[in-house]
């Protein structure tokens, strides 16, 4: 076999790509929760029959309420309005 017959027939292993290796498909999103909310996620995943853990029940929960029409609905996310100040700014 002569010297470019065998460079051919030899290839070079793949290169690997840098970094972590990917884990899903889907971009993730991360967001803060009060431990109140995350108490009332966690109670609602124990109480179903397969256990899944948060963030997959996080998921079922919006599908859940995507589903109801809760997507359309206005909620305050706001505890209370800021009231407006009492003296004017004057003198500008």
């Amino acid at each position: 076999m002569s010297k470019q017959s065998k460079q051919l027939t030899e290839t070079a292993p793949p290169k690997r790509k840098r970094g972590r290796p990917a884990t899903g498909n889907d971009p993730m999103i991360a967001f803060r929760m009060p431990d109140e909310l995350k108490a009332e996620i966690d109670a609602w995943a124990a109480a179903q029959d397969d256990k899944p853990p948060r963030s997959e029940a996080m998921r079922r929960l919006m599908k859940i309420g995507l589903a109801a029409g809760a997507g359309t609905a206005k909620v305050s996310t706001r505890a209370q309005p800021r009231r407006p100040a009492k003296r004017g700014v004057t003198g500008l």
